[in-house]
């Protein structure tokens, strides 16, 4: 009886839970949200390879759709989080192939945005670029990388991240050829000069996208496409701000002629232009704190005072405060067949002289024959 009693009093504890083990806490696992790069630098996708990863039976798919313990950390690349957001709205792919992935992409980032809540999640520098890399070839811009994607993975989640600045959390290293890191580094100066002057989200959003170039998971053919690529892409955005190239034919002595200014930006720009001419034949105006509205242009009346005829080309550069470059420069071409009142003075004087110069030796020649 008294052993019924024992057996009865050790259940009734068991199922009370007093003689449960501790719980023991699961490990933290980490689960890694990176995949190579499939969006253009021009908006389209290259195919629809990146649809079939988000399913639940695709690579990104089992990262969120599956069971999973309670403490996780997350660790996102946010441009990857960015072309899978352009997904859920109208989409181009390249070729034949049609765009299908809006609904999958938008189920995915739905869940993401669940099973992350309550985790902590870990923002990489946009773009999953290569550390060493980025140091070496561009430090500064290593911290807009991290710096933009932070803020943008924060508003396509809708909650606070921590950014990766120990750079603990980056794996990888990129393969990117010697011909590959100069076009990458050309690409960034340009768009690094122009932003001295333009502050548009676009300029600082394409900057970003740069850092893809260096992810370490490209392979050769998908580095040698998106490196095109964002050259086509940068090429447009700094030609958003030009001086219209010209010809001029100049019939006074003094003119002033009429310069074109375009600023495509959605943004106002204020610059210098400088105008210099590869000759002395004419001299010419600059023009500095030009405001040129958003999407819009401006005629300058640019002052020519011709010294002599013949052509002269006119470099005309757009520059900031301090006198660099922005953009590249435009070609004006001034012909004229006009001569200045101080040059016809100096060479009606030089004509003047070599005649009276001849008609003295003519009169020397004389006298000397008479004698």
């Amino acid at each position: 009886m008294k052993k019924i009693a024992l057996v009865f009093s050790f259940l009734t504890l068991v199922v009370s839970g007093v003689f449960f083990a501790p719980q023991a806490h699961a490990a933290n696992e980490v689960i890694r949200i990176t995949s190579p790069l499939n969006q253009s630098f021009t908006g389209e996708f290259r195919d629809e390879s990146l649809t079939q990863l988000l399913l639940p039976s695709g690579e990104l798919g089992q990262l969120v759709f599956r069971s999973m313990s309670r403490e996780r950390t997350w660790v996102i690349d946010p441009g990857l989080i960015d072309a899978i957001t352009a997904m859920t709205s109208d989409y181009k792919v390249l070729g034949d192939e049609e765009p299908t992935g809006g609904d999958v992409a938008l189920s995915w980032l739905d869940r993401l945005k669940a099973v992350t809540a309550g985790n902590k999640v870990i923002s990489l520098p946009y773009g999953n670029p290569d550390i060493k890399l980025a140091k070496t070839l561009a430090p500064s811009e290593l911290a807009l990388y991290l710096s933009f994607g932070k803020t943008r993975l924060e508003s396509l989640l809708g909650r606070t991240v921590t950014s990766d600045t120990s750079h603990s959390w980056s794996i990888g290293k990129s393969r990117l050829s010697f011909t590959e890191r100069k076009t990458y580094g050309e690409n960034r100066r340009a768009l690094t000069r122009l932003s001295r002057v333009v502050t548009s989200e676009e300029l600082t959003y394409l900057r970003a996208r740069l850092g893809q170039l260096l992810s370490p998971n490209l392979d050769r053919e998908s580095r040698e496409f998106f490196t095109l690529s964002a050259t086509e892409a940068v090429n447009e955005v700094v030609n958003k701000l030009r001086i219209n190239s010209g010809k001029y034919q100049v019939t006074t002595s003094s003119v002033k002629l009429p310069v074109t200014v375009i600023n495509d930006f959605d943004t106002e720009v204020t610059v210098n232009v400088s105008m210099i001419p590869i000759n002395s034949r004419m001299v010419v105006e600059s023009f500095k704190d030009v405001v040129i509205a958003p999407n819009s242009k401006i005629q300058l009346e640019m002052g020519v005072e011709v010294i002599a005829p013949g052509e002269s080309v006119v470099s005309a550069y757009i520059t900031d405060k301090g006198g660099v470059e922005v953009v590249p420069k435009a070609l004006l071409t001034l012909n004229s067949s006009v001569i200045d009142v101080r040059v016809a003075w100096f060479t009606t004087g030089a004509a003047i002289l070599l005649l009276l110069a001849g008609v003295a030796q003519s009169v020397r020649r004389v006298r000397k024959k008479s004698k």
